[in-house]
């Protein structure tokens, strides 16, 4: 009798051990949410340009790169009379939206470049008026908004 008690007692305990624990949606996705890096993109925002480019990170280099050229080419072409010698980095808040429009939403710079060159913000702005198409960035295959800051060194005597 005594056998049969345990294999009962033992069948009745075990039966913990076959049901399934049911897991919510909610919470499905608030571990889901939690795991994703929203500081990162899987890909940079890209030119047509910079297709050459295999992994992400030379894709973000040649899009750097190429805001840079972009910037610098306008910026030599300017006459800027400065009375006073202006040496700042001037940092730039760049926001590329998920369709690939390009904007400038913050232009940062030292009180005293401000004096000398008044019309730096104008220039910086105008600089970018002739971009090639933008393909945004990607994350989890999703086109998004990307912010970045773009920092120029401005270096007139």
């Amino acid at each position: 009798m005594k056998p049969l008690l345990l294999v009962f007692f033992i069948l009745l305990t075990s039966c913990d051990y076959f049901q399934s624990k049911k897991v919510s949606t909610e919470q499905l996705l608030e571990e889901e949410m939690q795991a994703i890096n929203w500081n990162d993109v899987d890909e940079y925002p890209t030119f047509s340009d910079c297709d050459a480019a295999t992994t992400n990170q030379e894709k973000k280099v040649c899009f750097e790169n190429h805001l840079h050229e972009l910037l610098t080419s306008h910026l030599e072409n300017q006459k800027i009379v400065v009375t006073e010698d202006v040496s700042d980095t001037v940092l730039l808040k760049i926001h590329i939206d998920k369709t690939g429009q390009f904007s400038i939403r913050n232009i940062d710079m030292d009180s005293i470049t401000k004096a000398q060159i008044p019309q730096l913000d104008s220039i910086l702005r105008h600089s970018f008026d002739s971009l090639p198409k933008i393909y945004p960035a990607i994350k989890r295959s999703q086109q998004v908004a990307t912010e970045f800051s773009l920092p120029v060194i401005v270096n007139i005597n």
